[in-house]
Order: structure tokens, then C-alpha cells, then sequence
């Protein structure tokens, strides 16, 4: 009889005690995976809820000037050698290495305008970008086309204008296809047209005055993709909003130290049941370790069967601990995201993770009663027989 069928034998006439071993460790695996699977949903969809928040990263021209703002109030300033950025450099973002992390590029064009001697600010934007960008935009009416505009809810209220009326910007006659709900922002301001269009208002063809940058950062620092997009496009300046992304940050940064600070504890206290459980068994079998030392048996060949043993129950438990964290971790934000869970994908190198820890753990908590098995000296052991 080989050492394998030894161990196997050894678990089948144990079963109580196999059992015991097995149930602790699935508990403390089911319960590491459950965590692991819960922070990895919950950082998607905090990744996902915070992408409508617009952008946190701001692309502007580079200049000299300090802006003497605060709070929203402005008191003026000074700008000179001021550049505008040129549209065909955004190209380059796409060919940055997290590209893939960028939710969407949005390039504006900015200009002052007259209409009945109010000067009122014009913003050329991508509305395709915009649905990402601007997500708490509500609009009454139409997006325009290439001769239309939508008007903030102040700009609309000051100039006295509603949809379908007509402006004039710059010589341009334009039609209001919509109107903003309040925002609470700046664009309850502005004057919004199609990219194209304020461009060619303002003689602006090909530059643009700034970009916006939805970036959405769950496998990358924010600092990164700033960096980044400042070396594809060094004639602007790239800074991040950092309420936005800090917040982010800080939030996924608790809730990773905290599932691990608890995973260490339960993979502690699982380690410490394989310990008792084996020392115990190894006790047990004191008579049956005094014949297979007395017929010929190594002191190796004793920690072989111990550590098989623990092997075979240790690979066990990953696997079944890992289905169980997993469906219960699916089932449970099912019930508590009240029909609209987030998703929980099946993740292999977890599954993987799962079974080697467990086989880590029984094996290393099986290592002090394996070499006391193997110490036993097979005298002591017979005379009890």
C-alpha cells in the first residue's frame, strides 16, 4: 500500500474529525472570497457611479497667468502668450498606456459674444461626449444642429428667450432647439452650440480652449494618466479635479485595507484549526505511528502521509470555499441592491488564489504535527499496545 492510499484511508476512518479540518477551512476561504468578490463588484460599480460625476481631469492651454477666482467669484486677471490648443493633437490621448481607462474625451471651445448689449459666454462642445461628461443635463426641447444652440436656464432667463426664437452670434443667425434645467453650475450661463459651429463663430477652426477628461482610474493612479496625457500634449496643462479623484481613491483605499486587515484574521484563525485538529489526530494515532516506524516506515515517509492528508482536505476546501463565496456573495447583494446588483463576474485567478491559499494554510498548520508524528519513537509508541 502506497503513502497516498494510507492518507486516504486515514480521512475515510476520520471522517469526523476530515470533516472538522474541512468545514474550517471552507468557512475561512468562502468567507476571504466572499470579501475579495464584494470589494471587486463594489469598486466596478463605484467606478461606474462615479463616471457620472463628469470629469476629473482637466486639459487646459498653457499660460502665465494666476486666475484671481475663489468660490466662483472672479475679480479679473491678466493672461498673455496664451495658446490654444490644436484639435488634431487629441489624437495622441488614445496612444497613452491607460487609454483604456479614459470613459471620454470631451474638447470645448469657449468665446464671449453680444446679444442686445449683454455679454453672455458661448461654449462649443461634443454632445456625444457631453452624455458622459454632463449626465445631470436635462433638456427641454432638441440638441441642436449645426445652425441651433441650447441655453443654460439663467441665460435663457436673462436673455428672455425660448425655444425656437431665434439669435444672432457674430453675424450668425441661430435657432434655441432646447434649454437646460438648472444645474447649479456654470452651464446654467452659457450659450451651447455644436463644436463645429462655435469654431467657425469665432474663427476658431481647428483649436479648441480646453478638454475635459472623464478617466476612469480603478487599475491606474489618477497621477499616471496625468502624467501621461501631459507627454502626449506638452503645449497644455493637465490637472486633476482632486475632490473628485481623491475621494475616489481614499474610498477603494479603506475598503482594500480593511478586507484584508479581516481576511489575515480568518485565514489565522483557519490555520489554527487545522493545527488542533491534526495535533489531535496525530495523538490519536500513536500506536498506528509505532507500527508503520517499527515495520520499516522513515520519519519522512510519516510527514508524507500527514502532510497528504492535509493536502487532500486543504485542496478540498479551496475548492468548494470559493463556490460557496462566490454564490453567496451573488446572492447576497442580489437581495440588498435592492434588483439591481452589481456585478459579480467569476474571477479564475481568485478561484486559483483561493485553492492555493487554502493548500498553503493546511499545509504550514500541518508542519508542527507532521514533525511531532515523525519524532515519535516507535518503542514508546508499542509499549502501550
Amino acid at each position: 500500500m502506497n503513502l497516498s492510499a494510507i492518507s486516504i484511508k486515514n480521512l475515510l476512518r476520520r471522517k469526523a474529525k476530515a470533516a472538522f479540518v474541512l468545514a474550517g477551512l471552507v468557512v475561512g476561504v468562502s468567507t476571504v472570497v466572499g470579501i475579495m468578490s464584494y470589494l471587486d463588484a463594489m469598486t466596478m460599480d463605484i467606478n461606474h457611479k462615479l463616471e457620472k460625476f463628469g470629469a476629473n481631469i482637466l486639459v487646459v492651454p498653457k499660460t502665465e497667468t494666476l486666475s484671481l477666482s475663489y468660490g466662483g467669484m472672479s475679480l479679473g486677471g491678466v493672461s498673455f502668450e496664451m495658446q490654444e490648443i490644436n484639435q488634431s493633437e487629441l489624437s495622441r490621448v488614445s496612444t497613452i498606456e491607460n487609454a483604456a481607462n479614459i470613459a471620454a474625451l470631451g474638447p470645448l471651445v469657449l468665446g464671449v459674444a453680444a446679444i442686445d448689449n449683454q455679454n453672455v459666454l458661448v461654449a462649443g462642445v461634443d454632445f456625444q461626449a457631453a452624455k458622459i461628461l454632463k449626465p445631470w443635463w436635462k433638456l427641454r426641447g432638441a440638441l441642436p444642429n449645426n445652425d441651433g444652440v441650447i441655453l443654460g436656464a439663467e441665460a435663457a432667463r436673462v436673455l428672455n428667450l425660448s425655444v425656437g426664437e431665434h439669435l444672432t452670434l457674430n453675424t450668425k443667425d441661430l435657432v434655441v432647439s432646447g434649454i437646460l434645467a438648472p444645474t447649479g453650475s456654470q452651464d446654467d450661463q452659457l450659450i451651447i452650440t455644436r463644436l463645429a459651429t462655435a469654431q467657425n463663430i469665432f474663427s476658431k477652426q481647428g483649436r479648441i480652449s480646453m478638454v475635459e477628461v472623464a478617466a476612469l482610474c480603478k487599475d491606474c493612479p489618477i497621477e499616471s494618466m496625468v502624467k501621461q496625457i501631459s507627454d502626449v500634449l506638452p503645449n497644455a496643462r493637465v490637472m486633476a479635479i482632486q475632490q473628485v479623484v481623491k475621494s475616489r481613491m481614499e474610498a477603494l483605499g479603506q475598503l482594500k485595507k480593511f478586507s484584508y486587515g479581516i481576511s489575515s484574521i480568518i485565514v489565522l484563525i483557519g490555520s489554527l484549526v487545522v493545527l488542533v485538529t491534526m495535533m489531535g489526530s496525530v495523538r490519536e494515532r500513536t500506536k498506528e505511528i509505532g507500527i508503520f516506524r517499527a515495520i520499516g516506515y522513515r520519519k519522512g515517509h510519516i510527514m508524507r502521509i500527514v502532510f497528504t492528508e492535509a493536502a487532500i482536505v486543504s485542496g478540498l476546501a479551496g475548492i468548494i470555499g470559493y463556490w460557496l463565496g462566490y454564490g453567496a456573495i451573488k446572492i447576497g447583494l442580489f437581495f440588498f441592491s435592492k434588483g439591481h446588483p452589481a456585478m459579480v463576474p467569476v474571477d479564475m485567478v481568485l478561484a486559483m488564489s483561493a485553492v492555493v491559499t487554502a493548500l498553503v494554510v493546511g499545509l504550514l498548520s500541518s508542519a508542527y504535527p507532521a514533525v511531532m508524528a515523525a519524532r515519535l519513537d516507535p518503542n514508546d509508541a508499542l509499549r502501550t499496545l
